[in-house]
């Protein structure tokens, strides 16, 4: 077993907080320094069925993806269900510590795992950070790759779906399933706000997650006129329609980082400590909707 103070450092080194958005507060959250780790368990969100999965497993560490808090706290009394899972937490002895925006970021983080599930490399961020990692690597949100075989979009929608965690709300996908996908921008999680980011960068197709009605619309009556006026100067339609785009689950998509972090944590702490805790990932993307009618 292994202080949680050091596991602490370890993941920091890892994922370091500094990597965060300013209005993101990852890290610690319930946990006493001073407890001995055997067992580390990850999940994308903690819900109150995720943390008694975990405490089932005599989980000592939660990793989690998505924060408990994201607005000021009050009170932590069971009168609330975020007040209820600090209660069970720290009743059976169990740490939470959250992975968020310093996450998406860092090498071999959120972003970078999807693209390379994907069967993307030359991997670089979509929009680069002032920081670089403790390597001297370019960090920052997203990643855009390349395929080694341009394939159809419907192949590779179809790949991106074979890989996430299966939820009922699967894959949304706009373009022409016949054109072939080279070049692909990856956002795991909320991605409407870079729309215009990857436009400027000219790939193929966007791979994201939460894109509402209007904005992923305009994205896409954008680059169905853009694509016209090329044709009209000779260019080919079918392969300058760009970005096509893929909408996937939230949860699902960043859930991929997990299958990397389960050994990068334990790799991290064995490397700087000597110690090896049990480091597992319950397997599942915390999806709200279970039942889809179309």
């Amino acid at each position: 077993m292994i202080r949680l103070s050091k596991v602490i450092e370890a993941i920091e080194t890892l994922y370091p907080l500094s990597f965060a958005e300013e209005w993101d507060e990852p890290g610690l959250i319930v946990g006493d320094l001073n407890s001995q780790i055997q067992r580390i368990v990850c999940v994308s969100d903690p819900t109150i069925s995720a943390v008694d999965r975990a405490l089932s497993m005599d989980a000592n560490l939660l990793v989690t993806h998505h924060p408990l808090f994201f607005k000021a706290v009050h009170g932590v009394s069971n009168e609330t269900v975020r007040g209820e899972i600090v209660q069970r937490l720290i009743s059976n002895n169990c740490a939470l510590w959250v992975g968020h925006t310093n996450a998406d970021v860092a090498w071999r983080g959120v972003a970078h795992a999807a693209a390379e599930y994907f069967g993307l490399h030359n991997l670089r961020p979509i929009v680069v950070s002032k920081q670089i990692d403790s390597a001297g690597r370019n960090i920052g949100l997203g990643r855009i790759g390349v395929l080694d075989v341009p394939i159809s979009l419907r192949d590779f929608a179809q790949n991106v779906f074979n890989v996430l965690p299966h939820t009922k709300v699967g894959v949304q996908v706009a373009g022409n399933l016949d054109a072939k996908v080279s070049t692909v921008a990856v956002l795991p999680g909320s991605g409407e706000s870079l729309l215009d980011e990857v436009r400027k960068e000219k790939v193929d197709v966007y791979v994201t997650s939460d894109l509402r009605h209007h904005p992923a619309l305009d994205a896409i009556e954008r680059a169905k006129y853009e694509s016209k006026l090329r044709l009209s100067s000779g260019e080919d339609y079918i392969q300058h329609t760009y970005p096509m785009i893929i909408n996937t689950s939230h949860s699902a998509i960043e859930s991929l980082w997990f299958t990397y972090a389960i050994n990068d944590i334990a790799d991290c702490i064995e490397e700087m400590y000597g110690e090896r805790p049990e480091v597992a990932w319950l397997g599942e993307a915390c999806d709200p909707w279970n039942y889809v009618i179309n």
